[in-house]
């Protein structure tokens, strides 16, 4: 199984009851699909380019399990919350494993070409 990180990139954030009630919740919503947060608030250093937006990821087991939460009625219930208290987009993507090398994405390009 490969771990699969929802990826949050927010903009706008205000801090309101709203967001603040969505913070206080969202860690129960994520303990039943075994995910955690990984990225969350802090300190950024810029290497290139500026940066001024949030960058928030969640890993969780397996693709599935990832599905199940995003989906899941408790989280559903305070999506709206920080729908209404930021803007951005928000993706699932999958992990690698500690043997990935950058040329591996070459491999996997080649096969999608033919």
């Amino acid at each position: 199984m490969m771990t699969t990180y929802a990826v949050a990139h927010l903009r706008n954030v205000r801090m309101g009851p709203e967001i603040i009630d969505y913070l206080q919740s969202i860690d129960g919503t994520l303990a039943p699909f075994n995910g955690c947060f990984i990225i969350h608030g802090g300190e950024k250093q810029e290497l290139e380019g500026a940066f001024t937006d949030d960058l928030i990821v969640l890993a969780f087991p397996d693709r599935h399990s990832a599905n199940a939460w995003y989906r899941s009625d408790p989280y559903q219930a305070i999506l709206p919350k920080r729908c209404a208290s930021s803007e951005g987009e928000v993706f699932l993507i999958d992990g690698v494993d500690e043997d990935h090398r950058a040329t591996d994405i070459l491999a996997r390009e080649m096969a999608t070409d033919s």
